[in-house]
């Protein structure tokens, strides 16, 4: 009798560790997902994901009509991600776009010419990348009468005026362009 129940008490421990083992590998994938930095995903980008950009800076009435360009920064716990970017074809923009909806009083689009100091240094930030974003306007462009700058978001540490990260968004009128940048450092 003493077998029996040792045999059976072995059997149930095999077939319990069995199960642990490969709960925790599924678990430690799972999270891998999440911790691990994945890779970037370069042109790849729908309309249906750069939607959220147009609705961000409430262009959601406009037409989508092609994603031109697109990266998608690694999103991982150990590398914090470096950045998102978009060069968004949408449809007819006049003046009306960058007029202060009621609404949103707060939220306003900017002359590339005419930005106030600390969004002039967002820009800043952003032309930097230039260089590795070739398609992305250079400096220069983003500051002409041509472009219009939304900020969505930006981050300025311990005191400076200068951001540390920033999400803004750039309509150029000539061609009915809209360039979207987010810097996660």
């Amino acid at each position: 009798m003493k077998a029996r129940i040792f045999k059976f008490v072995k059997w149930f421990l095999l077939i319990w560790g069995g199960i642990s083992f490969v709960a925790a590998v599924y678990i430690a994938i799972w999270f891998g997902r999440f911790v691990l930095p994945n890779p970037a995903k370069i042109d790849s980008a729908s309309p249906h994901d750069v939607s959220y950009v147009l609705d961000g800076c409430h262009f959601g009435g406009k037409q989508i009509e092609r994603v031109v360009h697109s990266y998608i920064g690694s999103h991982g716990l150990l590398d914090g991600g470096d950045a998102d970017a978009f060069a968004i074809k949408i449809s007819n923009i006049d003046e009306a776009d960058f007029v202060p909806k009621k609404d949103h009083p707060n939220e306003h689009w900017f002359r590339g010419d005419q930005l106030p100091p600390v969004l002039d240094a967002a820009v800043s930030l952003v032309s930097g990348w230039h260089n590795r974003f070739p398609w992305f306007p250079t400096g220069a462009e983003l500051r002409s009468p041509e472009v219009y700058v939304y900020p969505m978001d930006f981050y300025c540490c311990c005191g400076s005026v200068d951001p540390a990260m920033a999400t803004l968004v750039f309509v150029r009128k000539t061609d009915n362009m809209m360039f979207y940048f987010k810097d996660r450092r």
